[in-house]
Protein backbone atom coordinates (compact mmCIF):
# COMPACT_ATOMS: atom_id res chain seq x y z
CA UNK A 1 0.00 0.00 0.00
CA UNK A 2 1.61 3.06 -0.92
CA UNK A 3 2.61 6.19 1.50
CA UNK A 4 2.20 9.55 0.73
CA UNK A 5 1.06 9.58 -3.29
CA UNK A 6 1.78 11.49 -5.93
CA UNK A 7 -0.86 12.78 -7.89
CA UNK A 8 -0.77 15.31 -10.45
CA UNK A 9 -3.50 16.66 -12.35
CA UNK A 10 -3.11 17.78 -16.06
CA UNK A 11 -6.68 19.77 -17.30
CA UNK A 12 -6.34 18.64 -20.99
CA UNK A 13 -8.32 20.02 -23.93
CA UNK A 14 -11.14 22.55 -24.29
CA UNK A 15 -13.14 20.62 -21.99
CA UNK A 16 -11.07 20.68 -19.23
CA UNK A 17 -10.73 16.71 -18.86
CA UNK A 18 -8.92 15.56 -15.80
CA UNK A 19 -6.13 13.80 -16.61
CA UNK A 20 -4.54 12.10 -13.24
CA UNK A 21 -0.84 11.03 -12.62
CA UNK A 22 -0.32 8.76 -9.76
CA UNK A 23 3.37 8.02 -8.36
CA UNK A 24 4.51 5.92 -5.77
CA UNK A 25 7.36 8.43 -4.41
CA UNK A 26 8.96 5.33 -2.79
CA UNK A 27 9.97 3.65 -6.31
CA UNK A 28 8.82 6.29 -9.17
CA UNK A 29 5.83 3.49 -10.36
CA UNK A 30 3.97 5.72 -11.85
CA UNK A 31 0.24 5.23 -13.85
CA UNK A 32 -1.65 7.09 -16.21
CA UNK A 33 -5.45 7.85 -15.38
CA UNK A 34 -7.80 9.00 -18.11
CA UNK A 35 -5.10 9.81 -21.22
CA UNK A 36 -7.93 11.72 -23.11
CA UNK A 37 -5.92 14.78 -24.50
CA UNK A 38 -2.48 16.70 -24.89
CA UNK A 39 -0.48 13.15 -24.52
CA UNK A 40 2.61 15.29 -25.66
CA UNK A 41 2.64 17.76 -22.91
CA UNK A 42 1.96 14.68 -20.46
CA UNK A 43 5.19 12.75 -22.22
CA UNK A 44 7.03 15.77 -21.92
CA UNK A 45 6.47 16.55 -17.90
CA UNK A 46 7.28 12.48 -17.22
CA UNK A 47 10.30 11.82 -19.10
CA UNK A 48 12.34 14.61 -19.24
CA UNK A 49 10.27 17.30 -16.32
CA UNK A 50 9.60 19.56 -19.03
CA UNK A 51 7.24 22.02 -20.56
CA UNK A 52 3.86 23.29 -19.01
CA UNK A 53 3.80 20.36 -16.00
CA UNK A 54 0.33 19.34 -14.08
CA UNK A 55 -2.25 21.88 -12.96
CA UNK A 56 -2.15 20.65 -9.74
CA UNK A 57 -0.12 18.85 -7.81
CA UNK A 58 -0.62 16.72 -4.55
CA UNK A 59 2.44 15.76 -2.95
CA UNK A 60 6.03 15.62 -4.11
CA UNK A 61 8.52 13.47 -5.81
CA UNK A 62 11.46 14.49 -7.46
CA UNK A 63 12.64 11.59 -9.23
CA UNK A 64 12.23 9.49 -12.22
CA UNK A 65 8.97 7.74 -13.20
CA UNK A 66 8.52 4.47 -14.25
CA UNK A 67 4.83 4.35 -16.27
CA UNK A 68 3.53 0.64 -16.08
CA UNK A 69 -0.24 0.88 -17.00
CA UNK A 70 -2.46 3.07 -18.18
CA UNK A 71 -5.99 3.10 -16.60
CA UNK A 72 -9.30 4.40 -17.83
CA UNK A 73 -12.98 5.47 -15.73
CA UNK A 74 -14.55 5.66 -18.83
CA UNK A 75 -14.40 5.74 -22.77
CA UNK A 76 -15.97 8.92 -24.02
CA UNK A 77 -13.42 10.88 -26.77
CA UNK A 78 -12.14 13.29 -23.60
CA UNK A 79 -10.99 10.21 -21.36
CA UNK A 80 -9.68 8.06 -24.34
CA UNK A 81 -9.26 9.79 -27.24
CA UNK A 82 -4.70 10.27 -26.80
CA UNK A 83 -4.22 6.64 -25.63
CA UNK A 84 -3.02 5.69 -28.42
CA UNK A 85 -0.10 8.58 -28.30
CA UNK A 86 0.63 6.67 -24.67
CA UNK A 87 0.94 3.69 -25.68
CA UNK A 88 3.22 4.22 -28.72
CA UNK A 89 5.69 5.96 -25.82
CA UNK A 90 5.24 3.63 -23.02
CA UNK A 91 5.24 -0.75 -23.51
CA UNK A 92 2.55 -1.09 -21.16
CA UNK A 93 -1.23 -2.38 -21.19
CA UNK A 94 -4.48 0.14 -21.03
CA UNK A 95 -7.45 -1.39 -18.38
CA UNK A 96 -11.07 -0.46 -19.24
CA UNK A 97 -13.87 -1.97 -18.43
CA UNK A 98 -15.49 -4.15 -20.86
CA UNK A 99 -18.79 -2.93 -21.00
CA UNK A 100 -17.22 0.34 -22.57
CA UNK A 101 -15.80 -1.19 -25.89
CA UNK A 102 -18.58 -0.26 -27.61
CA UNK A 103 -18.32 3.28 -27.03
CA UNK A 104 -14.80 3.11 -27.39
CA UNK A 105 -14.86 1.99 -30.63
CA UNK A 106 -16.44 5.07 -31.36
CA UNK A 107 -14.59 7.73 -29.75
CA UNK A 108 -12.93 9.45 -33.51
CA UNK A 109 -16.65 10.14 -34.54
CA UNK A 110 -17.63 11.24 -31.10
CA UNK A 111 -14.61 13.46 -30.99
CA UNK A 112 -15.65 15.26 -34.91
CA UNK A 113 -19.30 16.31 -33.53
CA UNK A 114 -17.17 18.18 -30.95
CA UNK A 115 -15.00 19.72 -33.33
CA UNK A 116 -11.88 17.40 -32.14
CA UNK A 117 -9.45 14.96 -33.88
CA UNK A 118 -8.07 11.87 -32.63
CA UNK A 119 -6.52 9.26 -33.54
CA UNK A 120 -7.76 5.46 -34.66
CA UNK A 121 -8.99 4.30 -31.20
CA UNK A 122 -6.84 2.10 -28.61
CA UNK A 123 -8.64 -1.63 -28.19
CA UNK A 124 -7.92 -2.73 -24.14
CA UNK A 125 -5.25 -4.54 -23.19
CA UNK A 126 -6.96 -5.75 -20.13
CA UNK A 127 -11.25 -5.59 -19.08
CA UNK A 128 -11.47 -5.06 -15.39
CA UNK A 129 -14.82 -5.87 -13.42
CA UNK A 130 -16.43 -4.88 -10.65
CA UNK A 131 -14.41 -5.57 -7.35
CA UNK A 132 -11.34 -6.39 -9.34
CA UNK A 133 -7.85 -5.75 -7.29
CA UNK A 134 -4.90 -4.35 -9.25
CA UNK A 135 -1.50 -3.86 -8.07
CA UNK A 136 1.41 -1.95 -9.27
CA UNK A 137 3.94 -2.36 -7.14
CA UNK A 138 2.50 -0.51 -3.87
CA UNK A 139 0.04 1.55 -6.17
CA UNK A 140 -3.10 -0.53 -4.95
CA UNK A 141 -6.72 -0.15 -6.93
CA UNK A 142 -10.11 -1.45 -5.83
CA UNK A 143 -12.13 -1.16 -9.28
CA UNK A 144 -15.91 0.30 -8.35
CA UNK A 145 -18.52 -0.34 -11.41
CA UNK A 146 -20.73 2.60 -11.83
CA UNK A 147 -22.73 2.17 -14.98
CA UNK A 148 -25.51 5.00 -15.59
CA UNK A 149 -23.08 7.82 -16.94
CA UNK A 150 -21.51 4.72 -19.24
CA UNK A 151 -22.11 0.95 -19.27
CA UNK A 152 -18.38 0.53 -18.13
CA UNK A 153 -17.92 4.00 -16.46
CA UNK A 154 -15.69 2.87 -13.20
CA UNK A 155 -14.68 4.23 -9.88
CA UNK A 156 -10.74 3.46 -9.14
CA UNK A 157 -10.22 3.88 -5.61
CA UNK A 158 -6.57 3.96 -4.78
CA UNK A 159 -5.53 3.01 -0.97
CA UNK A 160 -3.12 5.25 1.07
CA UNK A 161 -1.52 3.98 3.87
CA UNK A 162 -0.75 7.04 5.87
CA UNK A 163 -3.83 9.30 4.90
CA UNK A 164 -7.06 9.05 3.03
CA UNK A 165 -8.30 7.08 0.13
CA UNK A 166 -8.40 8.57 -3.10
CA UNK A 167 -11.32 8.14 -5.72
CA UNK A 168 -10.69 9.08 -9.18
CA UNK A 169 -14.41 8.69 -10.77
CA UNK A 170 -14.35 10.17 -13.78
CA UNK A 171 -17.55 11.51 -15.43
CA UNK A 172 -19.82 9.23 -12.47
CA UNK A 173 -19.79 11.79 -9.77
CA UNK A 174 -19.38 15.80 -9.44
CA UNK A 175 -18.98 18.42 -6.63
CA UNK A 176 -22.76 19.20 -6.42
CA UNK A 177 -23.27 17.32 -9.87
CA UNK A 178 -23.33 13.55 -11.45
CA UNK A 179 -22.43 12.80 -15.05
CA UNK A 180 -24.85 13.35 -18.11
CA UNK A 181 -26.99 10.36 -19.18
CA UNK A 182 -27.83 11.37 -22.41
CA UNK A 183 -25.08 11.24 -24.75
CA UNK A 184 -24.96 8.89 -28.04
CA UNK A 185 -23.94 5.17 -27.74
CA UNK A 186 -23.12 5.56 -23.85
CA UNK A 187 -26.41 4.09 -22.10
CA UNK A 188 -26.73 6.60 -19.84
CA UNK A 189 -29.34 5.83 -17.29
CA UNK A 190 -29.63 8.48 -14.41
CA UNK A 191 -31.93 6.21 -12.30
CA UNK A 192 -28.96 3.63 -12.22
CA UNK A 193 -26.28 6.12 -12.04
CA UNK A 194 -27.79 7.48 -9.13
CA UNK A 195 -28.38 4.08 -7.56
CA UNK A 196 -24.72 2.93 -8.08
CA UNK A 197 -23.17 5.86 -6.39
CA UNK A 198 -25.64 5.39 -3.32
CA UNK A 199 -24.59 1.91 -3.10
CA UNK A 200 -21.02 1.50 -4.31
CA UNK A 201 -19.49 4.74 -3.30
CA UNK A 202 -21.74 6.43 -0.10
CA UNK A 203 -20.17 3.44 2.05
CA UNK A 204 -17.25 4.23 1.77
CA UNK A 205 -15.07 6.18 4.06
CA UNK A 206 -16.05 10.05 4.55
CA UNK A 207 -12.55 11.71 3.81
CA UNK A 208 -12.00 9.51 0.65
CA UNK A 209 -10.65 12.26 -1.22
CA UNK A 210 -13.02 12.67 -4.63
CA UNK A 211 -10.92 13.15 -8.19
CA UNK A 212 -14.09 13.94 -10.91
CA UNK A 213 -13.06 14.17 -14.70
CA UNK A 214 -13.91 17.57 -14.67
CA UNK A 215 -14.00 20.47 -12.13
CA UNK A 216 -12.87 20.88 -8.78
CA UNK A 217 -12.36 17.83 -6.09
CA UNK A 218 -14.16 16.92 -3.38
CA UNK A 219 -14.84 14.23 -1.12
CA UNK A 220 -17.64 11.53 -0.56
CA UNK A 221 -18.47 12.70 3.24
CA UNK A 222 -19.46 16.05 1.31
CA UNK A 223 -21.27 14.64 -1.28
CA UNK A 224 -23.33 12.32 0.49
CA UNK A 225 -24.61 15.06 3.18
CA UNK A 226 -25.06 17.93 -0.13
CA UNK A 227 -25.27 16.61 -3.75
CA UNK A 228 -28.22 17.79 -4.82
CA UNK A 229 -28.91 14.51 -7.55
CA UNK A 230 -28.15 11.84 -5.27
CA UNK A 231 -30.40 13.44 -2.19
CA UNK A 232 -33.84 13.38 -4.25
CA UNK A 233 -33.65 16.80 -6.26
CA UNK A 234 -33.09 15.86 -9.88
CA UNK A 235 -32.35 19.10 -12.09
CA UNK A 236 -32.35 17.56 -15.56
CA UNK A 237 -29.20 15.68 -17.62
CA UNK A 238 -26.50 16.10 -14.98
CA UNK A 239 -22.98 17.74 -15.96
CA UNK A 240 -20.20 17.34 -18.18
CA UNK A 241 -19.44 14.84 -20.82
Amino acid sequence: MVKSPLIEHFMVTALQQRCSVVTDPEDGTCVIIDGGGEADRIISWLDNGEGSGPDATIGEYQGERNVVALLNTHAHFDHSGHIPYLLERYDVKWHLHADDAFLQSTVQSAANRWGFMVPEPAIADIEWEHGDLFSFNNLNFEIIHTPGHTLGGCCLKLEVEDGSDHLFVGDTLFEGSVGRTDLPDSGGDMDLLLRMIKERLWPLEADTVVHPGHGPLTTIGHEKETNPYVNGHRFGRGSWL
